[in-house]
């Protein structure tokens, strides 16, 4: 996702609150590895400037702040992988070596986030830990979030985002016979070499930060084994998060408090098993004492299966429900879209009603990669991740799909749907608590709607509603429903003339 142009977002001001209690529903924000820096580029900034980025979510519902602070290479100066700036010639030209390979128009922008991470590392400043002490003094819970197979610009091999590790060692990716897809060229975990690589910078942020968390993010980008051989690599995954969870217990002793072990994988169980990630076995186990289960990227997972997955993991672990900026009904739906407030007002109120006990927001940061209605960010921290909060605010439920699968399985998407005159179809949306002044919106290319009813309730055409965003650009069909909605919506349908159906949601308050 390409960096939008930055704009200054107002600290929230107030009184530091303490952590929200362990029973309570709330928020986690993950902080990805390069925003911060693009994003305060040019700035010479204090140390305690450095920290005061996190006072915007103190006060809060955010409870757990993850810190990602590697890709393929690290941002801060570690010694165990290459550093962001490793190659990089502070008073060299945008196209020294380190960016030739990256295209003219994206080298000033690249270099901002090298240059910026390079420069703390003179001055000696590092803003993990800075983060990490703010965090705790803003009633937060301060967690690493370590990305276990980074892909970015893995079409050009020779960008700067790379490490060495994985340019010198081809022989150790996930399909090394071929290079047509990006998956190809993750780093296939069944290698014992990448399993002690990965596991050296483990070692190293152990060494390094004193956090309350360390979530393994098996979701970038969530192909670690050769196709097929997925079940044979699930052991050596699960053996490698039981190592991480030895090492954590030793670190506890020598922090003097809990240091939890988290893991995100694929939303739907099914995918998280055929892809070797057992995230409900890591639960059963007492492995992991946070679950996220979340899509990839392509879009939003309105339909997580919340309760069977609390089924599979058991009641001991904290299940976060991962939402995704990005937002599409299906994969080849254009143009790409991203959530409002009312469309992760509807994705969370579903999550928290079906048992999720975190809302974990993945992708929503403070500036360039962002909800569009920007302005609505500090309520999407106040209000997103309790019931109490949501219940009666406009918000919008809407079909979409889970964007990651094994490799062979089908994409289950419910839509494009081709109808035919006279046929029934059918949607199922989780809507949460109580909707009351509901709304179904249908994107229909030709044809039309017969008979359309909500839970077998007949509903009256509500004209047309032009300008919602997200939304298709020549706007919805709309229809009333004559009464309120709790927890699911199953939409009946019947088509008059025949056409293709795009976009299907609830929407009311």
């Amino acid at each position: 996702m390409t960096r939008r142009e930055t704009l200054a977002l107002p600290l929230a001001a107030g009184a530091r609150v303490s952590a929200a209690p362990a029973t309570q529903t709330a928020l986690c924000l993950n902080e990805d590895n390069s925003h911060w820096f693009f994003s305060r580029a040019g700035q010479k900034l204090t140390a305690d400037q450095i920290a005061s980025f996190v006072d915007q979510y103190g006060g809060t519902q955010v409870r757990e702040l993850l810190l990602s602070a590697n890709s393929q290479r690290t941002s801060f100066a570690s010694t165990a992988w290459d550093p962001i700036w490793k190659g990089y010639q502070p008073d060299g030209p945008d196209d020294q070596p380190l960016f030739r390979s990256t295209p003219a128009a994206a080298r000033a922008s690249s270099r901002r986030w090298v240059h910026t991470a390079w420069d703390l590392a003179q001055r000696k400043i590092d803003p993990y830990s800075l983060w990490i002490g703010r965090a705790r003094a803003a009633g937060l819970s301060p967690w690493i979030s370590m990305r276990m197979n980074d892909l970015h610009n893995v079409d050009d091999p020779e960008s700067f985002m790379h490490s060495t590790f994985w340019r010198q060692h081809p022989e150790f990716r996930r399909v090394p016979w071929r290079e047509v897809d990006w998956r190809d060229r993750a780093f296939d975990f069944a290698h014992a070499e990448v399993r002690a690589y990965h596991f050296r910078l483990i070692e190293e942020y152990c060494q390094r930060y004193d956090f309350d968390g360390l979530e393994l993010d098996w979701m970038r980008f969530g192909f670690h084994f050769r196709p097929g051989l997925e079940a044979e690599g699930a052991p050596l995954l699960t053996e490698f998060m039981r190592r991480t969870r030895r090492l954590l217990d030793q670190w506890e002793k020598k922090r003097g408090h809990r240091i939890q072990l988290g893991a995100r994988v694929p939303s739907r169980p099914q995918s998280a098993i055929g892809l070797g990630m057992d995230g409900a076995l890591w639960a059963r186990e007492g492995l992991v004492q946070l679950l996220v289960v979340a899509p990839f990227w392509a879009s939003i997972d309105t339909d997580i299966p919340i309760e069977l997955w609390r089924r599979l993991a058991g009641d001991k672990v904290t299940l976060a429900a991962g939402l995704e900026l990005l937002l599409r009904p299906y994969h080849a739906y254009r143009p790409l879209q991203f959530n409002s407030l009312e469309t992760v007002r509807g994705a969370a109120a579903a999550m928290l009603q079906r048992g999720a006990d975190r809302v974990y927001l993945f992708n929503y940061m403070d500036s360039e990669t962002e909800m569009p209605d920007r302005a609505n960010y500090p309520a999407l921290l106040r209000e997103c991740g309790r019931l109490e909060t949501l219940t009666g605010k406009p918000r919008r439920h809407i079909v979409t799909y889970p964007d990651t699968m094994a490799p062979g399985d089908p994409t289950p998407a419910a839509l494009p749907k081709v109808l035919e005159a006279g046929q029934w179809t059918s949607f199922r949306l989780a809507v949460g608590p109580k909707l009351t002044d509901g709304q179904v919106h249908l994107e229909l290319e030709g044809g039309s709607v017969a008979e359309l009813r909500v839970n077998g309730e007949l509903c009256a055409s509500a004209g047309r509603l032009d300008g919602m965003k997200p939304g298709p650009a020549k706007g919805f069909d709309c229809w009333r429903l004559p009464q309120s909605v709790t927890g699911t919506a199953v939409i009946d349908l019947r088509a008059g003339q025949p056409g293709k159906l795009h976009w299907v949601e609830i929407a009311g308050r």
